[in-house]
């Protein structure tokens, strides 16, 4: 099986499943008051919490402001009428790239 074909059938698979519109559909706000995403959530910081995973509650923690970030309503004007905003791109890419630097360090760095 090459690339190409492999790439196809992912491509229609998600064509198929409508994952995009399901994504683009989706309540972010209301997951948090869902007790189906809640309660495994709270179970698996309280799991981290008790293994003393902090380095693992850190990358969770940025991994969710990334995500709220995204909600933001700087974010939403970043396309103006089918434009991308040219002025905000560089904070967006800075915040970015601090954020992939410390997941980095805190996966590749000193474990005391």
């Amino acid at each position: 099986m090459n690339f190409g074909s492999l790439a196809g059938s992912i491509g229609q698979f998600v064509e198929k499943t409508r994952l995009v519109e399901q994504a683009k559909a989706a309540d972010f706000a209301g997951l948090f008051a869902n007790p189906w995403f809640l309660v495994p959530f709270i179970a698996l910081v309280g799991y981290l919490l008790y293994k003393k995973a902090f380095r693992d509650i850190a990358i969770l923690g940025i991994l969710m402001a990334a995500w709220y970030a995204t909600g933001t309503p700087y974010m939403q004007g970043m396309v103006v009428n089918g434009q991308l905003q040219i002025n905000k791109i560089l904070p967006v890419t800075f915040g970015g790239a601090v954020m992939l630097g410390l997941i980095v360090y805190l996966l590749l760095g000193r474990s005391d």
